[in-house]
């Protein structure tokens, strides 16, 4: 029953991916993977839930908490990037040389594909077994997933208030939730899908072998794409980032050191 899940799940995402790609064409744009990506763990939830056979109270919890996630970041994302244009990464990518249809679809899409359906694993392989774990587990994982939604909600709306007000031009956000951690949104994102692995692995058995997809985000965020990307030369381009990162956080929220 793994193997149906798992590969109902794969052929969901590589249809969600060829779709956004082929409307990426056209708008020139390959940005709007972005928000869609979120909405690609939903779709995956939802194809497990109708593939798998498993107790139906964690596999409904499990889709919830996927959907709620999903839903309200790629909302998010979709109301940050509208009208902004391509982002720079992919117009970077664009301006290297021809054939950016074939190495957009490979390397933006295609490896994203790849990533979501390893991160999702906790999402598909949490609802195949019938077993039942220790509640504690599963309220432990819901609650931890509620720490990442706070922090990824209370901290985008945070920064869109302050990039609202003309008077914070050029300055750095070290308020509220960003005077704990440089980077609540990506904190947020890792409290998520541990907590939602939490939940799946409830289920026992080879379900913990899904670890390996919070594993595999908290390298992307810490890492790769996440923290590692955006700080490559921000401190060079923006006043006071240095500063602010001398007593700032970089991952996990703690008190700000003393200046």
């Amino acid at each position: 029953m793994f193997g149906d899940v798992l590969l109902w799940s794969a052929l969901a995402i590589a249809g969600v991916m060829l779709v956004t790609w082929l409307i990426s064409l056209p708008l020139r744009n390959a940005s709007i993977i972005d928000p869609v990506w979120p909405l690609g763990f939903v779709v995956v939830a939802w194809v497990a839930f109708a593939a798998a056979d498993g107790d139906r109270a964690r596999s409904l919890l499990i889709v919830a908490l996927v959907t709620v996630w999903g839903l309200r970041l790629s909302g998010y994302l979709f109301w940050r990037n509208a009208g902004k244009g391509e982002d720079f990464r992919y117009a970077a990518m664009r301006r290297r040389g021809s054939r950016f249809w074939l190495r957009s679809l490979l390397t933006v899409f295609a490896l994203q594909g790849v990533l979501m359906w390893v991160v999702s694993l906790p999402a598909q392989m949490g609802q195949v077994p019938d077993g039942a774990g220790p509640v504690a587990l599963a309220v432990a994982g819901v609650a931890l997933w509620g720490v990442g939604v706070l922090f990824e909600t209370v901290g985008d709306w945070q920064l869109a208030r302050f990039k609202r007000d003309p008077a914070n031009r050029g300055k750095v956000m070290d308020r509220g939730l960003w005077r704990y951690t440089r980077h609540p949104n990506y904190f947020g994102d890792f409290c998520v899908w541990w907590g939602i692995f939490l939940v799946a692995a409830t289920a026992g058995g080879w379900v913990w072998v899904s670890a390996v997809g919070p594993l595999l985000m908290s390298v992307l965020l810490i890492r790769v794409s996440g923290v590692a990307l955006l700080e490559k030369d921000i401190a060079a381009r923006r006043p006071g980032y240095a500063e602010y990162a001398r007593r700032t956080s970089a991952f996990f929220p703690r008190p700000p050191r003393s200046a």
